[in-house]
């Protein structure tokens, strides 16, 4: 039944390759997304904290020792990603293509304000990144797979520059949270909307009239630009897109000779993070594969509209290390805050010395209330010292706080630096 579900959701996703990229091509031209940005100012002095880069760095690579120098590449770079990982990582070289040439003009004036000499953009499909003739350490491809005419093609294209040791960083569309969008995409099949920018206009209107209860409101109720056009009409009258359900990733994937290293944020993956947890079902969640696991949670969750994971080649030379709590080989870790956290300390419940939240998360449920000698912990956490010397300065016994280490990292509230165990 998934199966047979999820091909509802996929639009033009037979025929000529080429004919199809020439539409998907026009498409962005016309109406490039993401938005442009004009100031990348923001980014670049957040991103001038190097706490944050070594955070963002073992968050993909836990067991090797941070290096600035990478070699990235932003395949579907858009309006500004290439641009932004420029101006943020100034160590690293940055390539970054993409199909329009609307969007490449954006990039470049981004590049030309900022001085981007470690940026290099070129008009060039995925499927022909060969052409470049490099191996890239982390290659970025968000957000654009899935509008490939063969995502596969584009997958093993991406795989085949990806170096040995390297990383994607791989966002694609999830089916069950998408439900509103692709039947709105329907809908305006069936009227025949166009891309002018009367039928766009025309079309926000209407989407402004949607019932609060269409599953199309409920998500655009969280976005950011829900009404901009060009979102409007990447979301609604794109040429092509589909969605993959866990299962399905997975078995792209394996495919491709590719392996899982974790997810992006793993958090509402977990049957033990958040609400699920106190439940009756807890119990028989965590006796399943982990793969299962992470299927049953999407249907659980039921509004995840995209998957982010961090892939490796599965035959990659050293394979990556699970981080793990079984011995004390945890102690000598040295853990990384995740930017995106926040600790709250008002109107906390009884007892409470704070509540850990990620603001990333999409699911409210992914808190964590801490008690005065675990906000010690966290209060020590500096990027800095391992667990070791964390826990003797705030005077918490290892055994004590092993099980809330472990749901610093489950919560996607830590990463880790294991290259020293």
């Amino acid at each position: 039944m998934v199966n047979s579900s999820v091909a509802t959701y996929q639009f033009e996703t037979t025929g000529r390759a080429d004919a199809a990229a020439d539409r998907v091509c026009e498409f962005y031209t016309d109406h490039p997304y993401p938005p442009p940005v004009e100031n990348l100012d923001r980014a670049r002095d957040e991103w001038s904290d190097e706490s944050r880069l070594r955070a963002e760095y073992h968050l993909v690579w836990p067991n090797n020792p941070y290096r600035a120098d990478l070699n990235i590449l932003v395949a579907g770079c858009g309006t500004w990603q290439a641009a932004k990982y420029a101006v943020c990582r100034p160590g690293a070289r940055v390539t970054g293509i993409d199909v329009s040439s609307t969007s490449l003009d954006h990039t470049e004036r981004l590049k030309r304000k900022y001085r981007l000499t470690n940026l290099e953009t070129l008009r060039l499909p995925i499927e022909s990144v060969a052409e470049l003739e490099q191996r890239f350490d982390l290659i970025v491809c968000t957000g654009v797979l899935h509008h490939l005419a063969d995502p596969e093609e584009g997958l093993a294209a991406l795989r085949s520059v990806l170096a040995p040791e390297g990383a994607i960083y791989l966002m694609v569309y999830a089916p069950y949270g998408r439900a509103g969008v692709y039947l709105l995409q329907e809908y305006c099949r069936r009227l025949g909307i166009g891309t002018s920018t009367k039928d766009i206009n025309d079309l926000a209107s209407v989407v402004e009239a949607l019932a609060p209860q269409h599953p199309l409101a409920t998500l655009l109720r969280g976005s950011r630009d829900a009404l901009n056009t060009d979102a409007l009409a990447d979301a609604l009258l794109n040429p092509r897109d589909r969605a993959y359900s866990v299962p399905q990733l997975f078995d792209l994937f394996d495919r491709n000779g590719l392996e899982v290293a974790r997810w992006y944020w793993q958090a509402p993956y977990l049957s033990r993070c958040g609400s699920i947890s106190l439940t009756p079902h807890a119990t028989r969640l965590a006796q399943l594969s982990e793969r299962e696991c992470y299927a049953a949670m999407e249907l659980w969750r039921g509004t995840m509209t995209s998957h982010s994971a961090i892939v490796y080649h599965r035959d990659r030379g050293t394979r990556y290390e699970e981080v793990s709590f079984a011995d004390d080989r945890w102690l000598n870790y040295v853990p990384h805050r995740l930017p995106s956290t926040l600790c709250v300390q008002e109107r906390l419940p009884p007892g409470a010395a704070g509540v850990l939240l990620n603001r990333s998360h999409q699911f409210r449920d992914l808190i964590l209330v801490i008690d005065p000698p675990e906000k010690r912990v966290f209060d020590a956490i500096n990027g800095s010292h391992s667990f070791a010397e964390i826990l003797d300065h705030a005077h918490v016994s290892a055994p004590a706080a092993r099980g809330f280490v472990q749901k610093l990292w489950d919560y996607d509230q830590i990463v880790f630096d294991t290259s020293q165990t």
